[in-house]
């Protein structure tokens, strides 16, 4: 039952992270909202039916993440949906961005889990929400540093449900495949099973009352994902590099 609880968005303020704060509000579940947009935070306030706290937050910043755990408080859950996307191959490699890519998906994930799940451990209860992604189950052409950034997320996750399963803290990890926003409006190719944020956010909301650790969503796409990894790596190339 998520009514009543109190839970913090990070990466809220435009997409997936958005779509999740609207349909949370509607099953009356208390908000804490977080992203680099004062701004559009403030928008997505106005939109909600519930009161909502505002907490603007560059996860790329050590010190704002750990002033902003303090302003923040006691919480039942965080959900952690900050991310940049840029495709990029090896013949194209820019550093820079790379670098930019695994300091929020990643290094971000750890700077607010490292400082979230401490208090969860502590009172033995809370609620971990993880955004993976589909392409980080295996090394993908034209994912170089997005791929591998989700990667490490999700090994992060895997480890934390690992350690917390038989406690009162609930971990859960949802791996996505494309989804109509922003981001993917980059995307020069065809993709498959392309969802918008409200569907995939729906879904998401419905899956965080069960007890199931990881939901890859959409099923029938991810199947191809996972699978993927029984290949020898030769004919997986053949197959993915196109």
């Amino acid at each position: 039952m998520l009514r009543g609880k109190t839970y913090w968005i990070v990466g809220a303020s435009e997409g997936l992270g958005r779509s999740l704060a609207l349909e949370l509000d509607a099953q009356g579940v208390n908000l804490v909202v977080s992203a680099r947009s004062e701004d559009r935070l403030v928008e997505l306030a106005d939109e909600l039916a519930l009161p909502t706290r505002i907490c603007p937050l560059d996860v790329s910043d050590s010190v704002a993440v750990a002033k902003a755990v303090e302003t923040v408080g006691q919480i039942d859950g965080v959900i952690f949906a900050a991310a940049l996307y840029e495709p990029m191959k090896a013949q194209g490699w820019d550093a820079g961005q790379s670098e930019l890519l695994a300091n929020v998906n990643f290094l971000g994930g750890i700077r607010i889990l490292s400082r979230v799940v401490p208090q969860f451990v502590e009172r033995d209860s809370g609620h971990i929400v993880v955004i993976g992604s589909l392409s980080g189950y295996r090394g993908l052409p034209g994912a170089l540093a997005y791929g591998a950034s989700k990667a490490g997320l999700m090994h992060l996750t895997e480890a934390l449900h690992a350690d917390l399963w038989k406690t009162g803290v609930k971990t859960q990890l949802f791996n996505l495949g494309f989804i109509r926003t922003r981001l993917t409006d980059k995307n020069k190719f065809t993709m498959p099973f392309i969802m918008s944020p409200e569907q995939v956010a729906k879904k998401i909301v419905q899956s965080m009352v069960k007890r199931r650790f990881k939901f890859d969503i959409p099923l029938p796409f991810s199947l191809f994902f996972r699978l993927s990894r029984l290949l020898p790596q030769a004919l997986y190339n053949r197959i993915f590099a196109k």
